[in-house]
């Protein structure tokens, strides 16, 4: 739940009140309040607006994500999987675009122009074994480059994930990360 909340609202909320019960104070001549509204409320209030104009949203899920996949999930997902769930579906601070560190990495970002943008995420089984699916929109980077890539990838986010391009149209990729079967044996042995 307070991952869905937005840092930067609280920060504007919390900074607006404060500043207005400061001028308020001000006005009826209660010294204390004042001061405690605008030494706490401005910056505050400034501090919202800096983490504003910083703030990378939250990545969607494209499909809701059934109850069959969550309980694959808690078997067999690899903690690489689970910490990209968790980190692209809450607010950032500080980043251009989700994954840009990572993509950066894979050589799939020559520069921010270019960079594949994540635009959702959903999870899904396949053959038996829990997925997370990266939809990038990528109109500069080709199709081929990114299979030229595939290997390069299931070795960044392994062990224990295998990638594989489901799905490359209209510039959009579904990129597969596959928990490996190996992978659930270590984690529930």
């Amino acid at each position: 739940m307070l991952r869905k909340i937005p840092l930067a609202l609280v920060g504007l909320t919390v900074g607006s009140i404060l500043t207005v019960v400061g001028f308020v104070a001000y006005a009826i001549g209660n010294s204390t309040l004042n001061l405690a509204g605008f030494f706490y409320g401005i910056p505050l209030l400034l501090g919202g607006l800096a983490l504003k104009a910083a703030e990378l949203k939250p990545i969607p899920f494209s499909v809701e994500t059934s109850k069959e996949i969550i309980e694959l999930r808690e078997t067999q997902a690899t903690d690489t999987q689970n910490q990209l769930r968790k980190d692209v579906t809450r607010y950032r601070y500080g980043q251009e675009a989700h994954l840009d560190d990572a993509l950066e990495r894979l050589g799939l970002s020559p520069t921010d122009e270019e960079r594949p943008i994540l635009t959702t995420i959903k999870e899904i089984e396949i053959e038996g074994q829990y997925t997370l699916v990266l939809q990038f929109q990528t109109p500069l980077i080709s199709q081929d480059i990114w299979e030229e890539k595939i290997d390069k990838i299931t070795k960044f986010f392994g062990p224990g994930i295998t990638a594989k391009i489901l799905t490359f149209e209209d510039n959009l990729i579904d990129l597969a990360l596959i928990a490996s079967p190996q992978s659930a044996a270590v984690e529930v042995a």
